[in-house]
């Protein structure tokens, strides 16, 4: 069960918006920006709040794979997979930071919620590939020893996003 808190907020939020079905996905995005994930209970929360069943909620929440169910880390890097930075080797960049993290597709986030690791299909930065983003800041023609660099930077707080 989430804390009182995540409720007040989640009210705070849908009373941006008002209670009406059509207000679902910008009250849904606004508590994964909020939390950086999706929790389950408060989706159920807002479907009662505006009026829709569990299902619709979720059926919408569930159709656009930016929603996420499971937390995230404070910095969420996304390693992009399209064909130009596929080309340009991202998957050894990938390869590394799993290595870095010890990470894998099964496991994106460290167990110190520091750090998730995705692949996307496109980051729509193809002339700087490779390229992944933390928290959506862009970082262009990365190496494996740069994104490695990169982590290190993030977990001293050398560096701020």
């Amino acid at each position: 069960m989430l804390d009182k808190s995540y409720y007040e907020r989640t009210d705070e939020i849908i009373a941006e918006y008002g209670k009406k079905p059509s207000a679902l996905i910008p009250i849904i995005q606004d508590i994964q920006t909020e939390y950086r994930y999706l929790p389950k209970e408060l989706l159920v929360y807002v479907a009662k709040q505006i009026g829709i069943t569990d299902s619709k909620a979720y059926s919408v929440a569930t159709f656009y794979e930016n929603f996420s169910f499971e937390p995230k880390g404070k910095y969420v890097i996304k390693v992009c997979d399209g064909t130009a930075c596929h080309v340009r080797k991202s998957i050894p960049i990938l390869e590394r930071l799993y290595k870095e993290l010890d990470l894998s597709k099964e496991k994106p986030t460290t167990d110190d919620m520091l750090f998730t690791l995705e692949t996307v299909s496109c980051l729509g930065a193809c002339g700087l590939a490779p390229v992944l983003t933390v928290n959506d800041k862009v970082f262009p023609s990365m190496t494996p020893d740069a994104a490695a660099q990169l982590m290190k930077d993030l977990r001293e707080g050398t560096i701020e996003i």
